[in-house]
């Protein structure tokens, strides 16, 4: 055995007497947190934990984020809820890592004393560990390394979706936005070698993925630590000859570092798709300054020009903070004109709160939260409109829709199911009677018939305006479902279902 093998094995909390446990993993966070979170039921099942399905959970790990106040909140307020059920089952157990385990250390047990793990964000492969350890001294056991311990990448994985995965290319961040605290909690920035990450991707592809997103604190970035500055895009070009693979995305490029190179990639290469998410932040050079985000509006626009250039069918997204220190009425307005300039297929938008530990907390010109959310409600309005709009003019189009695992919480009134499209737009589309209804994973080409701020509809009138490509990504998706169930699995096109129920991101 290897030596992370025997671990997980030697930690394994059963016998053949006693039933395996069963866990549940809650993901409070962003992408980053919700494919940790992918490694952590990776080592759970790899210890002899099984998924908790129509039971109550023995383990309960929360894998966090600290970036803004309610993740202290929904934390804080779960762990709450969960106290009674601690009581109620002596088996149970109850770990907390992620971002926000990094920061707080100590302070989750001193708030929560029922907790049993606090894990940090440098080593998740020693949680199985971990546990044991507590369930053996019957104490909370509290370890929080301040440098990686081992990639994540190396870690078992058990992907959330058999047909499509994400795939780090990067830990950490050398930048010093003001307002984040990620680079505290997750270091500075490590590289992956070119060569690990396609034989990651390729290994996805050969299990059947036929979409992957590349992560990172800043994807674009990448190479810096290895000195080569142009690593990204012969990435996303090196993607491009991986057979099988038909999308690809990535996610979140830093505006400072964009270049040219990577515009390119983007255009030349058939399967990156043609979407880019560009956190904006401000549009008020001035905020941007204090921000600490070294580019201004008039390099971002200009970005946003070069890809609409070369991809003029690019879906573009941002994440917007409003009411950071100091912002003025004139800066909030910069902001949305910068944003009507942009035309934005959808925003994230967030009210500035203060992070402690971050140089925006000590700032003292802090915004009252009055304007701060009338300031919000005249953002996400105008973004709304444009969103809508966009979304209006693709009505009469076709689309290519990659079926989803996750349907919409109308989807059984509507009888509809929901996928995304190449530039990764939502959209709910109904199955013509007597049509062939897909699977997961894969893909429908239906016409737009209707269209609101964040979703398409698509309801073919016929068989005659509806198209079902069967793909790897079904396939895989079929199998996970067999062996998931214990069965042979019905292998019928119609079986639709809602993926793996004990990953749940909140």
């Amino acid at each position: 055995m290897t030596q992370l093998t025997d671990t997980l094995v030697n930690a394994a909390p059963h016998t053949s007497d006693v039933p395996a446990p069963g866990y549940e993993v809650r993901t409070l966070g962003c992408q980053m947190n919700a494919h940790d979170s992918e490694r952590i039921t990776g080592l759970l099942e790899a210890a002899g934990y099984v998924p908790a399905v129509d039971r109550d959970p023995d383990l309960v790990v929360f894998n966090t984020c600290a970036v803004r106040e309610n993740a202290d909140n929904k934390l804080y307020g779960q762990l709450g809820q969960l106290a009674p059920a601690k009581k109620r089952n002596e088996r149970m157990q109850i770990a907390v890592g992620g971002c926000l385990a990094q920061k707080d250390r100590s302070t989750i047990v001193e708030k929560a004393p029922w907790v049993d793990v606090v894990f940090g964000t440098h080593n998740i492969g020693s949680l199985p560990v971990l546990l044991e350890r507590a369930r053996h001294n019957h104490r909370a056991e509290v370890e929080i390394l301040e440098s990686l311990e081992t990639f994540p990448s190396t870690l078992p994985t058990k992907r959330d979706q058999a047909y499509a995965g994400w795939v780090s290319i990067s830990v950490g961040c050398n930048n010093t936005c003001t307002f984040c605290i990620v680079p505290q909690l997750r270091g500075k920035e490590k590289d992956r070698r070119p060569g690990d990450i396609l034989a990651e991707v390729q290994a996805l592809v050969d299990s059947g993925a036929v979409e992957v997103t590349l992560l990172g604190q800043n994807v674009n970035s990448y190479g810096v630590e290895f000195g080569d500055r142009g690593a990204f895009a012969k990435l996303l070009r090196a993607c491009g000859e991986i057979d099988g693979l038909e999308r690809v995305r990535f996610t979140s490029p830093h505006p400072a570092a964009f270049t040219d190179d990577v515009i390119d990639a983007m255009a030349e290469t058939p399967n990156v798709m043609p979407q880019l998410h560009m956190p904006l932040q401000s549009g008020s050079d001035q905020i941007l300054k204090d921000m600490r985000r070294s580019y201004r509006s008039k390099k971002f626009l200009g970005i946003l020009e070069r890809v609409r250039e070369q991809i003029p069918h690019a879906a573009i997204t941002t994440d917007i903070i409003v009411g950071f220190p100091g912002e003025t009425e004139e800066d909030f307005q910069a902001t949305m004109d910068v944003v009507e300039a942009s035309q934005f297929s959808s925003a994230f938008t967030f009210q500035y709160s203060i992070r402690p530990g971050t140089p925006a907390g000590e700032m003292t010109n802090q915004v009252p939260h009055h304007v701060v959310q009338e300031r919000f409600e005249r953002l996400t309005a105008l973004q709304d409109e444009i969103s809508a709009r966009l979304n209006r003019q693709l009505v009469g189009s076709t689309v290519e829709v990659l079926v989803s695992a996750h349907q919409g919480r109308k989807s059984e009134s509507t009888h509809r199911l929901s996928g995304r499209s190449q530039d990764q737009r939502l959209v709910h589309f109904s199955v013509p009677q007597g049509a062939e209804a897909p699977r997961p994973g894969d893909f429908v080409t239906v016409p737009v018939t209707a269209a609101a701020a964040y979703h398409l509809l698509a309801d073919p009138k016929d068989s005659t305006e509806y198209s079902l490509r069967r793909s790897r990504g079904g396939n895989a998706w079929d199998a996970a479902q067999a062996e998931s169930c214990g069965t042979g699995g019905s292998g019928k096109p119609g079986a639709v279902g809602l993926g793996m129920p004990a990953l749940r991101t909140t």
